[in-house]
């Protein structure tokens, strides 16, 4: 069987990225394992995109308050986009960049983290998301193409991922998300919350 050439292009430039992602693994531990602490001692995570990115955001609040491998209490993630009545009702009231915004201004709290995808890391409603986070308290990270990009600049902490293609971007920030999930899980199983309190397993 012939393998028609951009199928090829495709997996070697997805084997490329992940190639050059795999330096910045350290980061997705870390997240897991802040965002274990933040969210068993009480808090909440928060996350947005769009389009596609907005299907990775929800993915990762899906692990969260379901589960990722093995079973576990739940904990507090919110996929912003996906309250399809608040944002569009914010989006007609306030306009599209506040859709996000206000959102984060009435779930976030103190010590509450905001994870944001984007694959150009220039969409308004996300940038107007983090400075609403930052005004909050509320921690942001940001998962992004390539450096530099004004969404990289307004956050806490930022993984940005050097490809070519929205598809492989996209791809990396899968791998992304079941890293910082499995750095989750690893951190809860010790059992430390943010208060130094074990977690209920």
């Amino acid at each position: 069987m012939t393998v028609h050439p951009p199928v090829v292009d495709h997996c070697d430039e997805l084997q490329d990225a992940l190639r050059a992602f795999r330096a910045h693994a350290h980061v997705t531990q870390r997240w897991g394992e802040r965002l274990a602490a933040a969210l068993g001692g009480g808090g909440r995570l928060l996350a947005a995109g769009n389009g596609g990115s907005a299907a990775q955001a929800q993915h990762l609040t899906a692990e969260i308050v379901g589960r990722y491998r093995d079973d576990r209490p739940p904990f507090s993630a919110i996929a912003l986009h996906a309250d399809t009545s608040s944002t569009t009702a914010i989006a007609n009231d306030y306009g599209v960049d506040e859709v996000f915004a206000r959102q984060v201004r009435a779930h976030g709290r103190e010590g509450d983290v905001l994870m944001l995808l984007s694959t150009s890391g220039a969409s308004a409603n996300l940038l107007s998301a983090a400075d609403a986070a930052r005004a909050a308290g509320v921690r942001v990270w940001a998962l992004t193409g390539c450096a530099p990009n004004p969404l990289m600049a307004g956050s806490d902490e930022s993984l940005c991922v050097d490809a070519a293609s929205t598809a492989t971007v996209q791809e990396i920030h899968l791998v992304a998300v079941h890293m910082i999930c499995a750095a989750f899980d690893a951190a809860l199983e010790r059992g430390v919350s943010g208060n130094g309190r074990r977690t209920a397993r």
